[in-house]
């Protein structure tokens, strides 16, 4: 049986990653208001990773026993006034996101509840993918970002990104 505490953090984390696929539209929003489709396209895509995130964590939930329910979804509030305005929230985000599956983790492990820490244990790999992925765009645009050749190579890039589903095995 899940513990109760686990399972509200599980299913807060829910409503985590939908805000997180929000947060992303937004960010792919501005890149298409900025003329950067390629940018917007991979914003796209990682929204959609962070509804399958939030699929496989209700799926948890429900396989478990426990009933799954909603949080209203904040509306993202950032403002952006340069092109690495949004991969900097970006990285911030997913390092919060990461503090939050580590705190989930770290109560399942003082349970001992090896069932949960092992679905986890993909989340956790993902996270610092995540992490790395938000940190090299960082690096790319500051590299390249600034002149108008460079941006529009890191803009195709990215548009060169293809969804795969995640599958937590």
């Amino acid at each position: 049986m899940l513990n109760e505490e686990i399972a509200k953090l599980l299913n807060e984390q829910i409503n985590k990653e939908l805000y997180s696929a929000y947060l992303y539209l937004d960010f792919s929003n501005y890149f298409e208001d900025e003329g950067l489709d390629g940018f917007a396209h991979w914003y796209e895509i990682q929204a959609q990773e962070e509804r399958d995130h939030a699929m496989m964590i209700r799926r948890y939930l429900i396989d478990c026993g426990h009933r799954v329910t909603f949080d209203a979804i904040a509306k993202p509030d950032k403002t952006f006034k340069t092109h690495i305005d949004p991969l900097k929230a970006g990285l911030e985000h997913e390092q919060y996101v990461t503090s939050l599956i580590s705190a989930i983790y770290a109560k399942a492990f003082s349970a001992k509840d090896f069932k949960t820490m092992q679905f986890l244990d993909w989340f956790v790999k993902e996270q610092g993918e995540e992490e790395k992925n938000a940190a090299d765009q960082i690096k790319k645009m500051e590299l390249f970002g600034n002149e108008p050749k460079g941006l529009y190579m890191l803009n195709q890039e990215l548009a060169a990104r293809t969804y795969t589903a995640p599958v937590n095995e």
